[in-house]
């Protein structure tokens, strides 16, 4: 009998991403025999548009092709599975894209998710789509079968484990909110200018900083515009704001 307790445990303990989602892996293929996932998340999204790629938060242990081809190209945008997680929140069998999908026009890059899904054998399992913490923010994550498995053996563990599959999931998803993580654009900061950020968190001035940290004004002021420069914003309190939401603020060094 599998000891959800102990999976959740875990996932709670965890303090890192990385610890996070090697017991995530490590639940969802050992117990459950969902072997490949991709796990999404941004706070950035506007409609159906999910943001700057660089702003998402992406897990997944799929092979390097399979990720070159369906995320770095953003074809995954055109994924039936994704259109539905976009609308719906919940647990969907890939059974149910042939019905979403009947409804839709097929474009070409949806017959491309299409072709190369078969491609890499990604063919049976679930997609499961979070409840959104606010207007803007969208999560979910797709768990693939072994390829040698077909739809109805997926939803044959579905229909016996699917509530602990499906709590497993929106545990793990909850806890990944609360710990800090860089995003896909792979820039970061040095540990001063975060601390710099943290300290203007804190509602300290240009000055107060340059005190605390017995530094110029000019220095802060050249970790402030460097800071700002790397995360891609124009303003100190968008940069504070995108730290905040990596949950980095006061975490350093990272």
């Amino acid at each position: 009998m599998m000891d959800i307790c102990h999976t959740l445990t875990k996932i709670m303990d965890a303090t890192s991403v990385d610890e996070l989602w090697q017991e995530w892996l490590r639940s969802m293929i050992d117990d459950y025999g969902f072997d490949r996932l991709l796990y999404g998340s941004t706070r950035f999204a506007t409609g159906s548009a999910l943001g700057n790629a660089g702003d998402q938060l992406i897990l997944t242990n799929y092979c390097e092709g399979y990720l070159r081809e369906f995320v770095e190209s953003e074809l995954y945008q055109h994924g039936p599975m994704l259109k539905w997680a976009l609308e719906n929140t919940g647990a969907c069998s890939w059974s149910a894209i042939s019905e979403f999908v009947a409804q839709q026009e097929i474009t070409p890059k949806m017959q491309a998710v299409f072709d190369l899904n078969q491609r890499y054998g990604v063919v049976a399992g679930y997609t499961i789509s979070f409840q959104p913490i606010n207007k803007r923010s969208r999560s979910a994550i797709s768990l693939a079968m072994n390829q040698n498995k077909s739809q109805a053996q997926a939803d044959a563990v579905w229909s016996k484990y699917g509530d602990e599959i499906l709590l497993i999931n929106k545990v793990a998803h909850t806890k990944s909110l609360t710990l800090p993580h860089n995003t896909t654009s792979g820039k970061r900061l040095t540990d001063r200018q975060r601390e710099v950020l943290s300290w203007v968190s804190d509602g300290k001035t240009i000055q107060d900083i340059a005190k605390i940290l017995v530094v110029s004004t000019q220095t802060v002021e050249k970790h402030l515009r460097l800071a700002r420069n790397t995360l891609g914003v124009e303003t100190t309190a968008q940069a504070v704001l995108r730290l905040a939401l990596q949950n980095q603020i006061f975490v350093y060094p990272v």
